[in-house]
């Protein structure tokens, strides 16, 4: 959007400048003149950005680089040739020489955010800036400045997993329930066409401790493999290990089994994973993870080809979540063939064919009829 401001938040290392500068260099083929896209870096020389643009296939003749990290001198390069994108890596690099506060300090950031902001908007520039975040997402982090930009990405994903998802959690032009799912290669990211398939790619097939959940990112319904490992402890304090998923949640889910449904983990570690370093935040993985705990504590196997969705309460009931017609017609699609939803859920939606739906009202009925009671 012309006379925008993005901020692309991330971990370091997650792969926020590699998927800028490929933005930029499509940007530049698509417009079809030379400089439409000016790309400034105040984390690496020239050099090493072109050695990065061609490594990763691009062609950097078709932008204009600047490895700067003096405001004053960015701002005069836009106005002296306005681009059509401008890019900023990164926000904490650069700073305004009238503050005598520290480069990435918050006065820094918000400074250089509002100088940009105004610049973006009089020369109708649209302006990409990336921003690092810390665990405590403070200082360094882009939070500092997400109420001055327009709209608000973050590409997460572990460093050491392939896939990464793009996520918008402001947007002033459009919907921010919408994902963006890609995977890490030598040459880029590349986009994941078919992320179900891909997560679900090595999954072993009767194996317990392992069940099949579809979230629902933006328009985009995927199917991911919750594994959960219930395993007798030695400690005093029995381990709760998460990843993927809140840990919260776990402890919650375990202490409705324990409650509802007879299932005792006081003596036993849980280590839960969610399959291809995805995170899932919606309550609808619930029943998903429940079923997975089960099934590894009994130590028997889910039926392979069912999928399993719905949130548990405190009392042991299931609720339904959202758009359940839209993540069952991804599941028939994969060949699943039966769904475990809560009571009432199928009546609310579009019969979806080739799918049989049962229906449990409690977790104590689900564990039953999912055959781990």
């Amino acid at each position: 959007m012309p006379g925008s401001v993005v901020l692309v938040g991330g971990d370091p290392g997650v792969g926020k400048s590699t998927l800028l500068m490929q933005v930029a260099d499509s940007v530049a083929s698509q417009d079809g003149s030379r400089g439409s896209v000016l790309y400034v870096s105040g984390e690496e020389s020239l050099p090493q950005i072109g050695m990065r643009a061609r490594r990763l296939g691009l062609d950097p003749r078709g932008l204009r680089f600047s490895a700067e990290t003096d405001l004053e001198a960015v701002v005069a390069t836009v106005e002296a040739s306005p681009p059509n994108v401008l890019v900023v890596d990164s926000i904490q690099s650069v700073y305004e020489p009238a503050l005598e506060s520290a480069h990435g300090s918050v006065s820094q950031m918000r400074e250089c955010t509002l100088r940009l902001h105004r610049l973006a908007k009089e020369r109708n520039v649209a302006a990409l800036l990336i921003g690092h975040v810390t665990k405590e997402g403070a200082i360094a982090g882009p939070r500092v400045v997400e109420h001055l930009v327009d709209a608000v990405l973050y590409l997460e994903g572990e460093r050491l997993q392939t896939y990464r998802l793009l996520r918008s959690v402001k947007n002033r032009f459009g919907a921010t329930s919408e994902v963006g799912v890609f995977e890490m290669r030598d040459a880029g990211l590349a986009e994941v066409e078919n992320p179900s398939a891909v997560f679900l790619a090595d999954r072993v097939e009767n194996a317990s401790g392992s069940a099949v959940f579809v979230t629902a990112e933006g328009t985009r319904p995927m199917l991911v493999e919750v594994q959960a490992l219930v395993a007798r402890t030695t400690l005093a304090m029995p381990r709760r290990m998460t990843s993927g998923i809140d840990q919260n949640r776990v402890l919650l889910i375990a202490a409705v089994l324990s409650k509802r449904v007879g299932v005792a983990f006081h003596a036993f570690d849980i280590h839960i994973n969610v399959v291809g370093g995805l995170r899932i935040e919606e309550t609808g993985a619930d029943l998903a993870t429940a079923l997975a705990m089960v099934s590894s504590f009994k130590d028997r196997a889910l039926s392979p080809r069912m999928v399993a969705i719905g949130e548990i309460g405190l009392a042991g009931e299931l609720r339904a979540v959202g758009r359940m017609d839209v993540r069952l017609r991804e599941a028939a699609r994969l060949g699943f063939q039966q769904a475990l939803l809560p009571s009432g859920a199928q009546a609310r939606m579009e019969p979806v064919a080739g799918i049989e739906v049962a229906e449990a009202a409690t977790v104590r009925e689900a564990v039953a009829l999912a055959g781990l009671q």
